[in-house]
């Protein structure tokens, strides 16, 4: 379903990140990353999901080459992807109440009338209440910040997940409660999974496979 071959991939010129990372993630499989801070996992989530084009290598999405990123990558491969990202707050505009969070995705391609739907269906997947859904970014903590990003990666049905440190910021119970999500999510839709992270333990039991860093890259 999605394979990376030989990416290399960075923000400066001639100083990549990662160099010559390889990986497959086969429909419905859940395959863990594991790797320590700084190493380059996160960049490589970002190429997996399309969201930053490396400077050299291939990814295959469902057999056919990607050609083009972001914004520009066609709209069926840009919405197989959910991610979710460490940081809620550098990753949720603070103008947006909760519910138009979540909603952003459904808007922005044009599926406006199926909002009240995803929500219901949503929000008591990964656990928020009504009353949190007219709030704030600044006015919930982080765990119920990222509950909501969780939701609105989930949105568009996408059939890969990339969840790049989800968890490390929130305590255990929140932890417990979107890997629970997802798993949720995923037997319902047989959507793939690419966990990253740096907790052994959590990958182990979540993952289908785990990969160590040194397994996937070349060093960079």
């Amino acid at each position: 379903m999605l394979e990376l071959r030989g990416i290399t991939a960075g923000y400066e010129r001639h100083r990549p990140v990662v160099r010559d990372a390889s990986l497959t993630l086969s429909a419905g499989e859940a395959v863990g990353l594991l790797g320590p801070s700084g190493c380059g996992k996160s960049t490589l989530a970002r190429v997996a999901a399309l969201l930053h084009r490396p400077s050299a290598g291939h990814l295959l999405l469902d057999g056919t080459l990607v050609t083009r990123w972001r914004h520009r990558a066609p709209r069926a491969q840009r919405t197989a992807f959910g991610v979710v990202l460490q940081q809620p707050r550098l990753a949720a505009d603070p103008r947006l109440t909760l519910t138009d969070l979540i909603a952003e995705p459904l808007r922005a391609t044009g599926r406006r009338a199926e909002v009240p739907a995803r929500l219901a269906e949503l929000t008591p997947l990964v656990g928020l209440t009504p009353d949190l859904l007219t709030r704030r970014p600044h006015e919930v903590s982080d765990g119920q910040l990222q509950r909501a990003c969780l939701a609105r990666a989930l949105v568009l049905r996408p059939r890969i997940l990339v969840c790049d440190e989800m968890t490390a910021m929130l305590d255990a119970s929140t932890t417990a409660a979107l890997v629970t999500a997802v798993e949720a999510y995923r037997a319902e839709t047989g959507a793939a999974l690419l966990a990253v992270g740096h907790d052994a333990v959590l990958l182990d039991r979540w993952c289908d496979r785990v990969l160590p860093w040194k397994a996937v890259a070349g060093a960079a």
